[in-house]
């Protein structure tokens, strides 16, 4: 099940389960769209794959199937 993370990995920002502004790689790195085309230009800074639009959770299923509260951010600051 798709983690849905709560924040940028890069910046911080938060992103709520139901933001469209989260991409994420294949390996459920999460940042804001702001970092992933400017800082990172498109690629994971962690795996080196591209990103897609992190997929909205249905409200109703967020009852029972709830986001992460874990915020994970990059220690050595973000660079592709």
């Amino acid at each position: 099940m798709l983690e849905l993370r709560p924040n940028c990995e890069c910046c911080d920002a938060d992103l709520p389960p139901d933001s469209d502004r989260a991409v994420i790689c294949s390996f459920e790195c999460t940042f804001c769209q702001g970092c992933a085309e400017g800082v990172l230009a498109n690629r994971c800074p962690n795996c080196g794959g591209a990103f897609s639009p992190r997929p909205i959770r249905p409200t109703a299923m967020l009852a029972k199937f709830a986001a992460s509260t874990k915020r994970v951010l990059k220690a050595d600051g973000c660079a592709a």
